[in-house]
């Protein structure tokens, strides 16, 4: 039995309509999705397009540079000079920013926590939100600027003054990031633990916080990757050195970026060399690190259902 109606274009059977004016209206809207389709694909590949080529040049240019020395070695005395390494700044920016990490995510998810299950729309709530928007907008020199002001000035050039200027960075986006994930957590599993007897803060605890681990890791990596580049904060808070610091409380200590910042920005090809390498490096670190969390994320995560 045939249920389609002869196209009144002779382009054939069109399924589904019942009438030449339906099948004209089916192969339209079929023609709309098809080029609405193609539309979508094409923005996609327009917006890849910046990325691929700066992974690429940073690859191309990076990829020949670094070896086991330039990740091990100090960094040279002269700038001009020509070779290894970046050692030291490796091991500052994994110190500084994951000193940073320690103090952002967990309060901007407690943060987040009070907004979302206590706060809701009171005024206090609608402050810290509003406060939240503002901090994320800000320049990172200025927090770079308003940490030398407040931390530098009294207490010196540190690896900790870097981490509290990016630590004030990350924050806003944990908040608010965390705040949208802890909102689609469905309500009936609040309802059923709180009909069990749970108080709200162990509902909190063993409910909402475990169904929402994936969300909330995609918005503390994303707080990470932007704090990981950041290069205008760092020029104003830790300072400069040429080897391993390990201690964020005492001493001048560097990062990737600000060795990117410095290299770049000489003419010689020895420090040239040492930027591309440095900026490969950290991407690399960037990646290495989403993937470690997003494994330890799926063997943690709780299921919806």
């Amino acid at each position: 039995m045939n249920t389609g109606t002869k196209s009144p274009t002779g382009g054939g059977t069109v399924f589904g309509a019942r009438s030449a004016v339906d099948a004209k209206l089916l192969r339209r809207r079929r023609l709309i999705n098809s080029g609405m389709t193609a539309l979508v694909f094409t923005c996609a590949a327009v917006a890849a397009v910046p990325l691929v080529a700066i992974v690429f040049y940073v690859l191309k240019e990076g990829g020949g540079v670094i070896d086991m020395d330039f990740l091990t070695k100090d960094i040279p005395i002269l700038t001009r000079s020509i070779g290894p390494g970046m050692g030291p700044a490796i091991v500052g920016t994994l110190v500084i920013t994951g000193v940073a990490t320690a103090m952002a995510v967990p309060l901007g998810i407690l943060a987040a926590v009070y907004l979302n299950e206590y706060g809701k729309k009171n005024r206090l709530a609608q402050v810290i939100r509003t406060m939240s928007d503002v901090m994320t907008g800000v320049p990172s020199i200025v927090m770079g600027l308003f940490i030398y002001t407040i931390w530098v000035l009294q207490f010196g050039l540190s690896g900790f003054a870097g981490s509290l200027a990016l630590a004030c960075l990350m924050l806003p986006v944990v908040i608010r990031s965390t705040e949208e994930i802890l909102r689609l957590v469905p309500a009936g599993l609040r309802e059923a633990s709180l009909a069990l007897g749970a108080s709200r803060a162990r509902t909190i605890l063993t409910v909402v916080l475990p169904a929402a681990i994936p969300g909330i890791t995609s918005g503390a990596l994303l707080a990470v990757a932007r704090a990981a580049g950041e290069t205008a904060p760092l020029l104003f808070t830790i300072g400069a050195s040429r080897k391993v610091n390990l201690d964020v409380f005492e001493g001048a200590n560097t990062a990737l970026p600000s060795q990117i910042f410095r290299n770049a920005t000489q003419p010689f090809p020895g420090p040239i060399d040492r930027a591309w390498g440095a900026a490969l490096t950290l991407i690399v670190l960037v990646v290495l690190l989403t993937i470690l969390a997003r494994v330890i994320t799926k063997r943690f995560a709780v299921p919806l259902r």
